[in-house]
C-alpha cells in the first residue's frame, strides 16, 4: 500500500515477475513492458520499497555475474578468443577498446601538448610572453585526464 492506503501500481505478483525477468538478464525496460508499466515506475518503486530495491539489484548483479562467468569460461578456449577480446575491451577500454580514426588518447594529447610547448619555446621571442603561454600549457596539461 502507498500513502493514503492506495494499492501501488506494482503489486507483489508484478514485483516478483520483474525480479524474475531481470534475473535472467533482461533489462528493467523489458520487465516494465512485460508487466505493463513504465520503466520509471520500477525505478520509483525500487527507491520507495527497500526490499524490492535490494531484490532487484541482487537479481541484476547475479545475472551479470553469470554472464561474466560464461565469457571467462569461453575465453579459456583458444577457439573462443573473441570472448577474451570482448572482456578486455570492456574491463580496460583505455588500453584495449577499438578507437575510430578521430579519437585521441590522453597519452597522445600529452605528447601533442609537449610538442606545442617546445614550439612556443623555439618561436616566441619575448621571454615574458613565452613564460605566460607555457604556464597556460602546463595548466592545460595538469587538467588532462590520465
Amino acid at each position: 500500500m502507498t500513502k493514503g492506503g492506495r494499492q501501488g501500481v506494482l503489486d507483489e505478483v508484478k514485483r516478483a515477475e520483474i525480479v524474475a525477468i531481470v534475473s535472467v538478464g533482461c533489462s528493467r525496460r523489458m520487465a516494465a513492458r512485460y508487466v505493463g508499466c513504465a520503466p520509471s515506475t520500477i525505478w520509483a518503486t525500487a527507491r520507495r520499497d527497500e526490499r524490492f530495491g535490494r531484490e532487484l539489484a541482487r537479481a541484476e548483479q547475479k545475472s551479470q555475474l553469470g554472464l561474466i562467468k560464461n565469457i571467462r569460461d569461453a575465453a579459456k578456449k583458444a577457439q573462443y578468443w573473441r570472448a577474451a577480446a570482448w572482456a578486455l575491451e570492456r574491463l580496460n577500454p583505455e588500453e584495449f577498446a577499438p578507437r575510430g580514426p578521430d579519437v585521441v588518447t590522453a597519452e597522445q594529447m600529452h605528447a601533442l601538448m609537449d610538442q606545442l610547448a617546445q614550439a612556443l619555446v623555439e618561436h616566441v621571442p619575448i621571454a615574458a610572453h613565452r613564460k605566460q603561454v607555457l604556464r597556460c600549457v602546463e595548466r592545460i596539461l595538469r587538467e588532462l585526464p590520465g
